[in-house]
């Protein structure tokens, strides 16, 4: 027989286990050596079949756990949440805080550094190219399956003023932070773009390359200067942005109404 329908049926195989719950969100596949015993073909003819899946993102592949599956709801994330005037003051930041309100658990890759501007950052941040920046990178996680790739960029003398040149992650968010501080953002500009996944992005997220991401750049500022420009990128199946817009009263209306309509599954924060 054909390696190509060979590792097809395979692929048909496992994808109707996991949707008949053999094989539940979080669950390790069987190892490629494992899988090509259980069915007598090659490791080739295995490997093939569970990328099969990868491209469908039905999976995901982890170094140190092997193949895993994946999560199937989907995550909304309301993105005005978080610069909302009347937010609860909280000691998470705003990832954090949509995740325990999905009943997942979050965790995060961080690390922060100083680097020169380039082109693309230093316009969006109306600075010197090649001058100083701060760069905070997190990989964000929910259940340990990997969900957004987010770096920020900071003019470096406001980092340095508001003291997110941590080399930690802040809990409470970087916004709250330099608000505190005393340089609130009173005005954000938000571009979004559906495109497919680079070697890289598919490399950090465990899709495959050209898997449709959402590429999401904000850039805020308060009234004299461009205080970030953060980007987010996250698989598009897995995600719904929403903005809501208006007084406190029609929100809770419009809040009301959607979370009695879409079912358990998706968050409507």
């Amino acid at each position: 027989m054909a390696d190509g329908p060979t590792y097809h049926r395979i692929a048909d195989l496992l994808r109707e286990e996991i949707r008949a719950g053999k094989w539940n969100p979080g669950d390790r596949l069987p190892s490629h050596t494992e899988l090509a015993e259980q069915m007598q073909v090659s490791i080739t003819t295995a490997r093939n079949a569970i990328q099969v899946l990868v491209a469908e993102n039905l999976v995901y592949t982890a170094t140190s756990r092997g193949t895993i599956v994946r999560n199937q709801e989907v995550l909304e994330s309301v993105m005005t949440d978080h610069v909302r005037p009347d937010r609860p003051k909280s000691p998470h930041d705003i990832f954090v805080e949509i995740a325990r309100a999905a009943d997942r658990v979050p965790a995060k890759e961080f690390s922060a550094r100083m680097e020169p501007a380039t082109a693309q950052v230093a316009q969006w941040l109306g600075v010197p190219e090649n001058s100083w920046v701060l760069a905070r990178t997190v990989v964000q996680y929910l259940d340990n399956e990997p969900w957004s790739w987010e770096v920020s960029f900071y003019p470096r003398d406001l980092a340095e003023a508001t003291g997110i040149d941590s080399p930690h992650d802040i809990p409470e968010g970087t916004t709250r932070r330099m608000a505190d501080r005393g340089h609130p953002e009173t005005a954000h500009r938000d571009t979004l773009v559906a495109r497919p996944a680079s070697a890289e992005e598919a490399i950090v997220l465990g899709v495959s390359t050209g898997t449709i991401l959402l590429d999401h750049l904000r850039i805020g500022a308060d009234h004299s200067r461009i205080t970030r420009a953060t980007r987010q990128r996250s698989i598009a199946t897995r995600n719904r942005l929403a903005y809501e817009l208006g007084d406190a009263e029609g929100t809770a209306v419009i809040r009301q109404i959607l979370g009695e309509s879409y079912g358990p599954g998706i968050s409507v924060l």
